[in-house]
């Protein structure tokens, strides 16, 4: 509660009864809860918190080209199934958050002045691509620009 509070995410009413409804429902598993209750506490906080380490877990391995939802799922002791079903209910693929992040990791990359001198191909490798044609297509898509464009952009920037 104390890294919640000390984030600054709790901001609203409607934030902290969800908070302290997770937190009801990880300390009902934690404690052992039986029947109803543990099936409450389930489709709650360990739902919750099962899809924020699957996120925690895309977030810090994206640039590991190997990354599936199987892989993910081995780490973190579930089946690969469940890793789908569980982001499914955000209304997104596995894949998609996959895509995403290498995407959003690839663009930072891109502005980032130290890596001017770099090829293209090798920030979209370091950001988790193995096919430079599919990243470029993506990259257009989410940002309305090609890769080069982009690193021109940040290039001419203040």
């Amino acid at each position: 509660m104390g890294a919640l509070r000390s984030t600054g995410t709790l901001t609203s009413l409607q934030a902290c009864d969800l908070a302290v409804s997770h937190v009801y429902d990880l300390v009902a598993l934690i404690l052992g809860a039986k029947g109803e209750t543990r099936q409450r506490a389930e489709q709650g906080g360990g739902r919750a918190a099962r899809r924020s380490a699957i996120f925690q877990t895309i977030e810090s391995r994206s640039g590991n080209p190997d990354l599936t939802a199987a892989a993910v799922a081995a780490l973190l002791g579930v089946s690969p199934r469940y890793v789908h079903l569980l982001l499914e209910e955000t209304g997104q693929s596995f894949t998609h958050h996959l895509l995403e992040k290498r995407l959003d990791n690839a663009a930072a990359l891109l502005r980032d002045p130290r890596r001017y001198g770099r090829r293209i191909s090798e920030i979209a490798a370091e950001a988790g691509f193995t096919d430079l044609s599919h990243f470029s297509r993506a990259f257009r898509r989410r940002f309305g620009m090609t890769p080069s464009d982009a690193r021109e952009t940040a290039m001419r920037a203040p």
